[in-house]
């Protein structure tokens, strides 16, 4: 009779074990909330938004090729005498002298001057 209450005790031992070991990760998956569920918002999160900028503020500064720039970098090219022919509002045109006479190069008209054609 012993022996079979030891076995049985083994037996609840070890199934009570596997149980607890089932249930814990699935109760990890399980959340309550209170409220609407969501967390609060961070600190500054109903701030108003900035005032505009004073009037004249940045306004007047050139929002494309610069034609100084465009002359500088056609001269890294290796153009001599190179000067702004044409502004459009997609390029800048510059012409200049090379190594094999009357040339000239395109830029786009936005910031940083890329090259179009050579």
């Amino acid at each position: 009779m012993m022996q079979f209450l030891t076995k049985a005790g083994f037996a609840l031992v070890l199934a009570a074990g596997t149980f607890a070991g089932a249930v814990a990760p699935a109760s990890a998956q399980v959340d309550v909330y209170i409220g609407d569920g969501r967390p609060p918002p961070p600190r500054g999160y109903y701030r108003p938004p900035p005032p505009p900028p004073p009037p004249g503020y940045g306004y007047g500064r050139p929002r494309g090729c610069d034609p100084r720039m465009a002359e500088d970098i056609a001269r890294d090219y290796g153009f001599r005498r190179a000067r702004v022919v044409d502004v459009t509002p997609r390029r800048v045109i510059v012409q200049g002298w090379t190594r094999r006479g009357a040339d000239e190069i395109s830029f786009g008209n936005v910031r940083g001057c890329p090259v179009w054609r050579r």
